[in-house]
């Protein structure tokens, strides 16, 4: 029996609404378990599932316990990850479901549409699934975002599981029910806000990340620094060699401390109406850069790092913060292998075409451009700022800067 450790969902402090969450002790900022599976609670009433963190969890039988009752069991995946683990997660989910069938779709950015999201509609209605059907998504953000957003819709609701593989999904994507695909004018613009019933970060499974991928998870894992927590961003600087290396008891604390502050933060705040925004720092930039690009052309990890340079350009700029956070956060950011100089998205108007896609963001209102900005070490609040301050971040950014 796998032993568990559970630990409570806590975050540092936050600005944005006023409310505040204790930071951890000391002593309890790094402490590798390797015989034991980390449990954090994502609290949300009756809608609160635990998030396991371990290694050799996909194997273990006290993973799957207690999961929704099904004939049927739908495992959604993608051509990279399906000769990997689709059948290991096969064996283990066959004592549980009399029927268990996978769901391969084309691998990368580019596919998170419609086109493909109806593959996954076109396997449920062919095997006439109905509405007590447990999809498992086996990937990475564009995996469990795009499984999540089919279980959320098809018969209106029907249960899913993360299983996430990346470190970018393990910290991020796969926590706090956001689903959603892409449109050619803007990024994650059509979904729901749907929870998983369970997410299991299966460490093991990060063995086989290329390094690229590796990186931009942990563009991921560095946000939650500057934003809720800075005892973690000096933890992040002290040991990124060691995450760059893929050290287990490295990669462990770094999910399991990302999956705390965000359990926190998305209790408090469900649906975005107000501090959740915070998690979305860099994201703005970012997103911008994918969608001006063409999705998979810069993967989503590397243009929320250069995304975060750019904010934290800009919080500097709004008197919110000091040169020196600045420079930490972007050394820190380039030591990580991400890119911390934006593209040319046009060469005519670079800026005014930067300001054009974001005015698309999900913060936005009334086309006004909002900005997840660093309000001192540790904080982060929800700001505007004038299009002639943004485009001269924009300027000093890219690649023509």
């Amino acid at each position: 029996m796998d032993k568990r450790l559970v630990t409570s969902a806590v975050g540092g402090r936050f600005t944005l609404d006023g409310m505040q969450a204790p930071s951890p002790k000391p002593d309890a900022l790094f402490a590798p378990l390797p015989d034991a599976t980390a449990e954090v609670r994502i609290s949300l009433g009756d809608r609160s599932y635990p998030i396991l963190i371990g290694s050799g969890l996909l194997d273990s039988p006290a993973t799957w316990a207690g999961l929704p009752k099904a004939s049927t069991a739908f495992i959604v995946t993608n051509t990279t990850l399906d000769p990997l683990y689709a059948l290991r997660l096969e064996v283990a989910l066959k004592p549980h479901y009399p029927a268990v069938r996978t769901v391969v779709l084309p691998d990368g950015e580019a596919h998170k549409n419609w086109q493909t999201l109806n593959l996954i509609f076109d396997a449920l209605l062919a095997n006439e699934s109905d509405r007590k059907t447990v999809l498992f998504a086996l990937g990475g953000g564009v995996v469990g975002d795009m499984t999540g957003f089919a279980a959320a819709s098809y018969m209106r609701g029907v249960p899913f599981v993360q299983v996430p593989t990346t470190l970018l999904a393990q910290v991020d994507s796969s926590v706090g029910g956001k689903t959603a695909i892409n449109h050619p004018l803007g990024k994650n613009m059509i979904g729901a806000f749907y929870q998983p019933h369970l997410v299991v970060c299966d460490l093991d499974l990060l063995e086989t990340l290329p390094k690229r991928e590796l990186s931009a998870g942990l563009a991921e894992v560095i946000k939650y620094g500057p934003i809720a927590d800075m005892a973690f961003f000096d933890w992040i600087e002290s040991h990124l060699d060691a995450l760059l290396a893929s050290d287990p008891a490295a990669l462990a604390h770094a999910v399991q401390r990302s999956c705390e502050i965000k359990a926190w933060v998305v209790a408090q705040d469900e649906r975005e109406g107000g501090l959740r925004a915070i998690l979305n720092f860099g994201h703005t930039f970012g997103h911008a850069i994918e969608a001006g690009m063409g999705y998979g052309a810069w993967l989503h990890g590397e243009g929320v790092g250069c995304g975060m340079v750019m904010a934290a350009r800009l919080s500097q700029r709004m008197g919110l913060v000091d040169a020196t956070l600045v420079q930490r956060l972007t050394r820190l950011i380039h030591r990580a292998g991400l890119p911390i100089q934006g593209p040319l998205l046009s060469e005519t108007d670079n800026a005014g075409r930067y300001l054009e896609l974001m005015r698309v963001d999900k913060k936005a209102e009334a086309g006004e451009i909002r900005f997840i900005v660093i309000d001192g070490p540790g904080r982060a609040a929800l700001r505007t700022a004038p299009d002639a301050l943004v485009r001269e971040v924009i300027d000093d950014c890219c690649l023509s800067g």
